[in-house]
């Protein structure tokens, strides 16, 4: 079976049936079988059918569902649901799900496998393109990475949609989005107040507890509660080995929570020095970007200001490589704050431009319009 496409009328047509669509339906449709077969996210079909144009999500689901209804009489021709994903055009059964790969529970474990180690090296486009692939190659997305996909897109309408998430975990999520664009102050209060009523998956509570809190103490102006917090880290990490990811990160965090206080170059020197040794030992694109970003702010703070800049742009440039939205975001976060706090003489031209980075950032996320209602979302999800 074949689409044939005709531009007089939109016309689609296929078996002696003809079926007439709308412009974009018919833009839509033809780009999805030009892939047939290949899944989208709902960013990608906006970027590839509405481009220059400014639709909201729902613009994609709108029109999948009046094309679903117009196609309903082509036998063979479906438009389907990816879970936690998007959408792939399947004709004449094509993009079968029960194919044999699909159903092979050792494929299915080798590829969460994959997803794992790009996960733990921070490669978040690696994750993406594999995802998107998931019905060519046959194989399910795992349930977390059908949510964690979601994230490293920063795809937060999706999680204030619901996404079929339990409420803790789906608390979890907005937090961090909060985190990364609300107050320092007003976020720290949703941590403590979570970690306090025990709000969060297990897993979850332990990376907030461990890892999340340690720069909002430091960004709210409570950098000694954040190395009193991070003694704390320290001894999980050395009591369970399946925290030893951790350290590179609570270093940095360290660093961080250190600019706000330390006047002494030499021992952040030191510090930097222990955080590249860990950076030998795991060289994680997050961890990286995150440190350089970290150790830029330090050269700025030390009156460096060309090597700062140098070494702040080269970690931002590391996450937008690693492909995660809301770790650049929170890299883009760590620096206003620190900076508005501790103005830097001489900075103030890449302060601003890295403010606006910011500012870009959090619109590319839709956050500014969605930050009041993901508040109403936690103070509901906290209080229930």
């Amino acid at each position: 079976m074949r689409l044939d496409f005709s531009e007089n009328g939109y016309a689609v047509s296929t078996e002696g049936m003809s079926i007439e669509l709308l412009p974009k339906e018919y833009a839509l449709l033809h780009f999805l079988s030009r892939n047939q077969g290949q899944a989208f996210s709902r960013e990608q079909l906006l970027d590839r059918v509405w481009p220059r144009e400014y639709p909201v999500e729902r613009t994609v689901d709108d029109h999948i569902y009046r094309l679903r209804k117009k196609l309903a009489p082509l036998d063979g021709v479906e438009i389907r649901t990816v879970r936690g994903f998007g959408y792939v055009l399947t004709i004449g059964g094509g993009g079968d799900p029960c194919k044999p790969s699909a159903q092979d529970g050792e494929l299915q474990e080798q590829m969460r496998e994959i997803f794992v180690k790009y996960h733990r090296y921070g490669q978040g486009k690696s994750m993406l393109a594999l995802a998107r692939q998931q019905d060519v190659l046959g194989f399910e997305l795992d349930p977390f990475y059908a949510v964690y996909t979601r994230f490293v897109q920063g795809d937060v309408q999706w999680l204030l949609d619901g996404g079929g998430l339990k409420p803790p975990e789906r608390l979890y999520w907005l937090l961090l989005f909060f985190l990364f664009a609300g107050k320092p102050e007003e976020s720290l209060a949703y941590c403590e107040r979570a970690l306090a009523d025990g709000r969060l998956p297990e897993s979850q509570h332990r990376e907030v507890e461990l890892l999340n809190i340690l720069d909002l103490y430091a960004a709210s102006g409570r950098p000694e509660a954040a190395l009193e917090r991070l003694r704390h880290t320290r001894e999980r990490i050395a009591r369970d080995p399946g925290f030893k990811s951790f350290e590179t990160p609570a270093a940095v965090s360290e660093l961080y929570a250190r600019l706000y206080m330390e006047t002494d170059d030499e021992r952040l020197q030191a510090l930097e020095a222990r955080i590249e040794r860990l950076l030998a030992e795991q060289p994680f694109l997050r961890e990286i970007g995150s440190f350089q970003i970290v150790s830029g702010l330090r050269r700025l703070r030390a009156g460096d200001r060309k090597a700062g800049e140098a070494r702040i742009d080269e970690g931002l440039g590391v996450l937008d490589i690693s492909g995660f939205v809301p770790i650049k975001l929170f890299g883009l976060f760590r620096i206003v704050q620190l900076c508005r706090q501790m103005p830097v003489p001489g900075a103030e031209a890449a302060v601003r431009r890295y403010e606006r980075q910011f500012a870009e950032e959090s619109a590319r996320c839709g956050l500014p319009g969605l930050l009041s209602r993901i508040g109403r979302e936690l103070e509901a999800g906290l209080q229930g």
